[in-house]
């Protein structure tokens, strides 16, 4: 893999955890949310982007895999990837990486361009298009990683039937 984006430290607070004991399902999308803010900023389609220029991105689509519990006062980073792009999308793949250096989960995005007069999906202005290819040289990926581009469903055995019968 090329080199990943990589998030400040972020740290599982008390009102992430569960009943079960582990970090809540809903905090994992907190933590990849908080680490494409960061990606973002630093290729020009942060908040300061939204307020100023009237545009944003809405993320179409997110799928993530949990793969390892998170805990009360572990130490996360957020690994990302720009999977592709073009004049209006971004395809993105992140990983959460625990101190220890293992991986608790993964998400992957497909984010649109917004002009939020609309709002609509509209083109990226030039200098963004040209920060997003400058991006993609350094933090790209040239393979799917493992586990992109899934889709969820149950494998059936041919001939057996997914409903029961009424």
């Amino acid at each position: 893999m090329s080199r990943p984006h990589i998030s400040s430290v972020m740290e599982i607070v008390p009102e992430w955890i569960d009943y079960n004991g582990h970090m809540n399902m809903a905090f994992y999308n907190l933590l990849f949310d908080r680490a494409a803010d960061e990606l973002y900023e630093q290729i020009g389609l942060g908040a300061g982007y939204a307020k100023a220029r009237g545009f944003t991105t809405y993320t179409a689509e997110f799928h993530i895999r949990y793969l390892r519990e998170l805990h009360l006062g572990q130490q996360v980073r957020v690994h990302s990837w720009l999977l592709d792009h073009d004049a209006k999308r971004l395809h993105t793949w992140q990983e959460i990486h625990h101190e220890d250096g293992w991986i608790a989960a993964t998400g992957e995005t497909l984010a649109l361009h917004i002009d939020m007069s609309g709002p609509r999906v509209a083109p990226f202005p030039a200098e963004i298009a040209a920060g997003i290819d400058d991006f993609a040289r350094s933090h790209g990926l040239a393979d799917m990683p493992e586990g992109a581009g899934r889709a969820i469903g149950i494998p059936r055995r041919s001939g057996r039937s997914a409903r029961p019968s009424p």
